[in-house]
């Protein structure tokens, strides 16, 4: 089972028409209906489970630029700038603080790999720098073992993510949105080249504007409006700990662990370098279009055959409008966590760090990452319908870029002058021949 996430409760009734609806409740999807609600558009959002029931509640809470693609450098800047007023801006706590995040660089390719980088963010507003010897361990008091160096970005930080998304929605409620939980959009209706309604479990909305931001659902609804989004999902596993006594602050990322402190004392533990990706059919159709990502992660992903493949066989039939849809029967997605290489991140852990000696593993869960073949994500009015934009494909990075990806989807719905430039997030790439490669990885 995920963590426990705030509840959101469901407006009472579904509007017949709306300005723009919103498929799905992430961080994503509550972030855009916030800044489409506050320049008076008439919002609908529709979950199908619950607020952040899936990957925005799943992640582990960093907002970083460090280590960052260089085509995600502005949005991720201003993504940070609304982190930082979030609070202030909706009058309510997402847990956000900064903090500073540490990427060790255990060998001397590794340091000329982030050096390069620090140089390449600098030319884009974002400073970071390379530490070693003293510097690093005031940063990271108690480690037994320290890197040689590591990349440092100060101004990077966290959030709460069983926390954010919620408190978003509510205050995009605040200014007038309509938030329906448990209720499914079961297809988009288009006729003449464009969105005509949004075909929901609670009833049909009638609109021009439809955001679809179903994260790792986002290829299955694209598909029934006729457009193949190569989209595949990797599974991410997560433990937390009980409260730590003189535990360090920044997040850190090392080659058998990654952490960082929650609100609660406790810490959000996992491996960024052991991820598995279910086989399933899509697998062989977008075999080429991942292989750059596959060559670039092998050493860090696990692909395993598994219920999944017959799952989405299932899935994949249309269905008609007027019977349960498929998002229906599968509220959230709710994977089994990997406890295996768990422990071994919580033992790696506990060796560098006597402060987690007597921490305690509270809770472990995993969720399905939405992965692009060049790991960018897609914000991007589609060519083909009008009225439709996508926001998906995050990655593993879409929480902390999520205020800055829903502000953008904002700025697309209302032609108004882009947060950041959409060209590297558009949708064709995938289909004008210029075959993108992946440059940061998950």
């Amino acid at each position: 089972m995920g963590p426990q996430v705030v509840p959101v409760s469901s407006d009472p009734t579904c509007p017949p028409a709306a300005d723009v609806v919103i498929v799905g409740g992430g961080i994503i999807g509550t972030t855009s209906a916030l800044y489409l609600a506050e320049r008076g558009l008439k919002v609908v959002l529709c979950e199908k489970g619950h607020i952040a029931g899936e990957q925005s509640s799943r992640n582990w809470g960093w907002c970083r630029q460090a280590k960052r693609d260089p085509r995600e450098f502005e949005l991720i800047r201003e993504a940070l700038a609304l982190w930082r007023g979030m609070d202030a801006h909706i009058g309510a706590s997402t847990g956000f603080a900064t903090t500073g995040i540490l990427f060790a660089a255990n060998d001397a390719s590794k340091e000329a790999s982030f050096a390069e980088w620090v140089r390449d963010a600098a030319g884009a507003g974002i400073h970071a720098e390379m530490l070693a010897g003293a510097q690093l361990a005031q940063h990271m008091p108690g480690d037994a073992t320290p890197p040689p160096a590591a990349l440092w970005c100060a101004s990077d930080g966290r959030a709460e993510p069983q926390k954010a998304a919620p408190a978003i929605a509510e205050a995009a409620r605040r200014r007038g949105a309509v938030i329906l939980a448990d209720c499914a959009v079961r297809g988009i209706e288009t006729g003449g080249g464009r969105v005509i309604a949004a075909v929901t479990e609670c009833g049909r909305i009638a609109t021009g504007n439809v955001v679809v931001a179903g994260g790792a659902w986002t290829r299955r609804i694209l598909r029934d409006v006729g457009i193949d989004l190569p989209q595949l999902k990797v599974r991410a596993s997560v433990l937390r700990t009980s409260p730590v006594e003189n535990g360090p602050e920044p997040a850190l990322w090392d080659h058998d662990f990654a952490f960082r402190r929650r609100e609660d004392g406790g810490y959000t533990i996992a491996n960024g370098h052991v991820n598995v990706v279910p086989i399933v059919p899509d697998s062989f159709r977008f075999a080429l279009d991942f292989l750059p990502a596959l060559r670039m992660e092998f050493a860090s992903l696990r692909l395993r055959l598994g219920p999944r493949f017959a799952a989405e066989w299932r899935e994949a039939a249309r269905r008609p409008f007027d019977r349960p849809s498929v998002y229906e029967e599968v509220r959230v997605l709710d994977p089994a966590p990997d406890n295996r290489y768990l422990a071994q991140a919580f033992a790696a852990l506990q060796r560098r760090f006597p402060a987690f000696a007597q921490a305690r593993i509270v809770q472990s869960w995993a969720g399905f990452i939405d992965a692009t073949p060049d790991a960018v994500p897609v914000i991007s009015a589609v060519e083909s319908v009008s009225g439709l934009v996508v926001a998906t494909g995050f990655s593993g990075h879409g929480f902390g870029i999520g205020p800055g990806a829903g502000h953008l989807v904002a700025d697309l719905i209302t032609a108004a002058k882009p947060i950041a430039d959409p060209h590297p997030y558009r949708l064709s790439r995938f289909f004008d021949g210029s075959r993108p490669r992946p440059m940061a990885g998950l």
